[in-house]
């Protein structure tokens, strides 16, 4: 069974997936549905490793936006036919440098 630092860890590395293929910008993400499939399989990763991590872990950690990293998970896992690409590319484009270095400090 996977503990929380294993999720913690989860989460970075889900991250740097992220970032090896987006960083062609939102064209890219836009024109090619892979990187688009690979960036919405990251975020669902996220997703559900932060919906794994013990409320006594969330709490030591309280600048992370735990519900909101869980939804987008919802989202993306049970709204395939209503996913807003603009959305999902927000979330990248503004969200993922700010959980990144809240998980680092």
């Amino acid at each position: 069974m996977r503990d929380d630092h294993q999720r913690l860890l989860d989460i970075p590395e889900a991250m740097g997936k992220i970032e090896k293929y987006s960083g062609g910008g939102k064209t890219s993400f836009e024109n090619n549905e892979l990187i688009q499939t690979w960036v919405i399989y990251h975020l669902q990763i996220m997703g559900e490793a932060a919906s794994n991590i013990s409320d006594t872990t969330k709490a030591k950690y309280p600048s992370i936006q735990w519900r909101n990293i869980t939804g987008m998970r919802n989202i993306l896992e049970h709204g395939y036919f209503g996913l807003d690409s603009d959305v999902v590319w927000s979330v990248v484009e503004n969200d993922l440098a700010l959980l990144k270095a809240n998980l680092q400090s």
